[in-house]
């Protein structure tokens, strides 16, 4: 199907600014919508004036849909379409009467600043059968809103409320006579109010002031609250008490310049608060989990570090040197966790630790040059932990066995593939040892870790220029 944009600046020769404004009303002409049960098309005319092609359409949330066919793109030659033509040419609301219920098509011309941009075309889907009250309000109030879209002043110049979950028409509906007073709430716009401790009817209080009465909380005010429930700027606010939290959307009604009311929808987000909030906690006990773990692990480095320097066996004092390396190894992960939004980490900070902790742990290290060039990007936690301690082995195989050689830590990304080369300039393994040997109890740990934990592959080959080692590890990448 193709785009706004592109239909708009391809195929007319309406202005940047016409564009922008045209913009804005289909960005929130799903209100119009779901208020009138109807589907929406916007004609624009084109630019040699032969006809006119279909910008942009919406369906209604609020009942079936008359269009079913996506006809964005479309174009239409001068008396094809006649209620167009009529529209174009009388610059009113022109519609094809039904013989019951709204007229299953009107045409309102969507003018601005006194010129007129296109004709938005209206399907509607409760056209041939009466209609009930709250349906009859509904329809009021689009009929409201088509007669602001032919004045020019809908979409409204400040936009209407778009962060967090909005309040749909369905949700809840209430409609402000001129002074802020209720003259029609819709069930759902009751019930929110009503959770929100509101005894009596919804219908004839002022709805601001009822509203900042309700939001019982400690902390600031919300200062859009008063505007926007009195019906006197487009916006959202939020009303909030400790049993339940209520959002609000206001779009004040305007004829001829003057303010007619407003509509006010209304939406329950207490469940909606309630997740947040525990998706929140949630998050933040990780991250308190990870730092106890980091700092259980780095006593644990402590303790065994502390017993090494107790022991005369030098077997047994680097031992523990490398069980002290690699529970740091895992402590940097955990580190970099608990400082994390969520379960991912940039691997690129964890390589960098690795990198000053095995120069730490290791004397040889202090002549050896050890640098990165490549990136890792952002890994997950299930991923980052074993490899990280692979690559904590690598790098301490290097460093120690490589000669006093440089080492450099070579990561890339390719077709789904992480891929890190350990590279030192030593003299290399020995054709007749065998590295994978049950007394090479680093590399074993390296290779269990690549083939079963990380489902990838480890390989040790000579170095690119025929000297020294290149431990060689690529692992998938989910997704």
């Amino acid at each position: 199907m193709a785009r706004f944009d592109d239909v708009a600046r391809e195929r007319t020769d309406l202005s940047e600014a016409d564009v922008d404004h045209l913009r804005a009303l289909v960005a929130d002409w799903t209100l119009l919508s779901d208020l009138a049960f109807a589907d929406l098309v916007l004609w624009l005319p084109t630019w040699h004036g032969g006809g006119f092609v279909a910008a942009d359409q919406v369906r209604p949330t609020t009942g079936p849909t008359v269009l079913f066919d996506d006809i964005v793109g479309q174009y239409a030659a001068r008396g094809r379409r006649p209620l167009l033509d009529r529209t174009i040419t009388a610059r009113k609301v022109i519609a094809e009467r039904g013989v019951s219920g709204p007229a299953p098509v009107e045409a309102i011309p969507v003018l601005w600043a006194g010129r007129l941009l296109g004709v938005i075309e209206r399907h509607s889907g409760l056209s041939g059968r009466d209609v009930g009250a709250l349906e009859q309000h509904y329809l009021e109030a689009a009929d409201e809103l088509a007669a602001m879209v032919v004045d020019g002043t809908f979409p409204p110049s400040q936009p209407l409320a778009r962060t967090g979950s909005p309040p749909r028409v369905g949700d809840g509906l209430v409609r402000l006579d001129p002074e802020g007073l209720v003259v029609f709430a819709s069930p759902n716009a009751r019930s929110a109010y009503h959770r929100l401790g509101l005894a009596t009817d919804l219908v004839g209080v002022n709805l601001a002031r009822t509203s900042a009465k309700l939001a019982r909380r400690p902390g600031p005010v919300d200062e859009a609250l008063a505007v926007v429930a009195a019906g006197r700027a487009a916006g959202g606010a939020e009303v909030e008490n400790a049993g339940a939290v209520v959002t609000l959307r206001g779009v004040p009604l305007r004829r001829s310049g003057a303010h007619t009311g407003a509509l006010v929808l209304v939406r329950d987000a207490t469940e909606i608060r309630r997740r947040d909030r525990a998706l929140l906690s949630k998050d933040a006990t990780i991250r308190e989990i990870h730092h106890r773990v980091k700092n259980n692990l780095q006593t644990v480095a402590a303790l065994l570090r502390l017993q090494a320097r107790r022991i005369d066996s030098p077997e047994a004092r680097e031992a523990l040197d490398e069980a002290v390396r690699r529970v740091g190894a895992i402590a940097v992960v955990h580190e970099s966790l608990a400082h994390s939004p969520g379960e991912k980490v940039d691997a690129d900070e964890i390589a960098d630790r690795l990198v000053a902790l095995v120069r730490d742990m290791s004397l040889a290290s202090r002549s050896v040059s050890v640098t990165r060039t490549g990136t890792f990007g952002i890994l997950s936690a299930d991923v980052v932990t074993p490899l990280s301690m692979a690559l904590g082995e690598l790098l301490q195989n290097a460093v120690e066995h490589g000669g006093g050689a440089d080492v450099r830590l070579l990561p890339r990304r390719a077709d789904k593939r992480l891929i890190v080369d350990v590279v030192d300039e030593g003299p290399g393994i020995p054709a007749d040892v065998d590295p994978f040997a049950t007394s090479r109890l680093g590399l074993q740990i390296v290779r269990t870790l690549v083939t079963e934990e990380l489902g990838g592959e480890l390989d040790l080959r000579s170095g690119p220029d025929g000297r020294g080692t290149c431990a060689h590890i690529w692992i998938p990448l989910p997704g």
